[in-house]
């Protein structure tokens, strides 16, 4: 009997990611829409659906707040990090320390950042409150807006620069209708990469303000508390959040599919 040689294809490497992916993600995501339909006595109801969009539980209130704050985040991060992702992308070849410099606070912790944020807020004797809860927003989401603009900003063709100076264009001019343009994808998903975090918070609202301002992401994890134990109206708003999740990824890639055709 001739043995056949075992041999490692191609497909078998990706089997470990697939056990994990559905072990840890699609069987969660199943066990999330199960008990979003199922009620207290274990039969299927839609009343966790008519308690999350009634007026008395709150969950569109709550919503709402989350968006307006998870804009305004998004609007702050990227009328900071479009400046200095444009300029760590102009002197990128001379000094790289300075994109280290960026990115470093995404190798620590976020709930270590915030604890040291509110620790100084504290030690400064400033009040926790709604002010406070943006600054931690934007100290902790603001990295991961500079650094899709510092890549798409990075890789701009200089000859588009060139020509628009040799056609007598300004430096405002340039940076207005030829830089911005072509950093377009990447002001795309800065944001994306802000906005959809900003509204599922849950830890920085709850440590920079004491728990007085309630988030999407606070209700969600309240919900899901032994002490509420309504997992049913968690679970649905879990389902919203992925829903938004859903909608922002499909509007990013057709509008990045309309960039890529207006600029060709």
């Amino acid at each position: 009997m001739t043995r056949r040689k075992f041999r490692f294809s191609r497909k078998a490497f990706a089997y470990p990611y697939m056990l994990f992916m559905l072990l840890f993600v699609v069987v969660p995501l199943v066990i999330v829409l199960i008990n979003a339909f199922l009620g207290d006595d274990g039969k299927l109801t839609f009343e966790n659906f008519a308690e999350f969009f009634s007026d008395a539980g709150g969950g569109l209130t709550v919503l709402g707040n989350s968006l307006i704050i998870g804009l305004v985040t998004t609007l702050i991060c990227l009328a900071i990090g479009y400046p200095c992702a444009y300029l760590l992308a102009k002197y990128h070849a001379s000094n790289k320390v300075l994109v280290l410099l960026f990115i470093l606070p995404m190798w620590v912790n976020f709930l270590i950042r915030t604890l040291s944020t509110k620790a100084i807020f504290m030690a400064l004797d400033v009040k926790l409150g709604m002010g406070t809860v943006l600054f931690g927003m934007v100290y902790n989401y603001l990295p991961y807006m500079i650094l899709p603009l510092h890549t798409t900003l990075v890789s701009v063709d200089h000859s588009y620069i060139e020509a628009a100076e040799d056609l007598g264009a300004d430096r405002f001019t340039v940076l207005l209708k030829t830089v911005l343009p072509l950093s377009v994808p990447g002001i795309i998903s800065g944001i994306t990469m802000t906005f959809i975090p900003a509204i599922s918070t849950f830890a920085i609202s709850e440590i920079l303000s004491s728990s007085k301002i309630f988030l999407f992401g606070d209700a969600i994890n309240m919900h899901f508390s032994k002490a509420t134990n309504s997992f049913g109206v968690g679970s649905v708003m879990s389902l919203v959040m992925l829903l938004l999740v859903i909608v922002a990824n499909v509007l990013v890639s057709l509008t990045d599919k309309e960039e890529v055709k207006s600029v060709l």
